[in-house]
């Protein structure tokens, strides 16, 4: 990683809820041409190749995709890649909030991007979208909030998306820094 990219990391904080907010509240995203994403993924992959080089994880392949969400999914495959998921998926949350900065300082927009590793946050998605439809369920039937565990911009995001069609509840997040949570709220 350059001096260069550090002081874009320093320079980019988390995801305001409010752009969370409003990236759940639309169903469509800023529709980009085909040179403008490939130059997306470009600077994300090359990026990524970057910090990588300083893990020792080996022969590493990176796959992308456009996610249903019309993100940008780099998924990492290869062997002994443990390291980059670390505990909790820590490792793998500061991955890719340190990609998702490189890129927006170096495009001078924000698209986004997840970082994954076979499939890690697929299956934490999962869960995820799981745990919103039974908090969903028990808000609505028991005409009560349902607050959820603190979670990251990310995992929040994912809780927002889950319910946004959901006629019988509402989500809004409360708390500070790490503390941050959904609550699940009946209508």
């Amino acid at each position: 990683m350059t001096e260069e990219d550090i002081v874009a990391v320093e320079g980019v904080e988390e995801d305001s809820e409010q752009e969370i907010r409003a990236d759940s509240s639309h169903t469509e995203m800023v529709e980009l041409t085909e040179e403008e994403l490939d130059r997306v993924a470009d600077t994300a992959i090359d990026a990524l190749q970057g910090i990588l080089k300083h893990f020792d994880v080996g022969e590493v392949t990176i796959d992308e995709y456009e996610g249903d969400e019309g993100e940008l999914i780099l998924d990492i495959t290869g062997d002994n890649l443990a390291i980059l998921i670390g505990r909790h998926g820590k490792t793998l949350d500061a991955l890719q909030f340190i990609i998702s900065a490189i890129t927006t300082r170096t495009l001078g927009f924000r698209y986004p991007v997840v970082v994954d590793v076979e499939g890690y946050k697929n299956r934490q998605r999962q869960k995820l979208e799981s745990i919103a439809r039974s908090a969903a369920n028990r808000a609505a039937s028991q005409h009560r909030n349902v607050k959820l565990r603190p979670m990251t911009p990310y995992e929040r995001r994912i809780v927002h998306l889950t319910l946004r069609d959901f006629d019988d509840v509402e989500t809004a997040s409360e708390g500070e820094g790490s503390a941050r949570h959904v609550v699940v709220i009946p209508r």
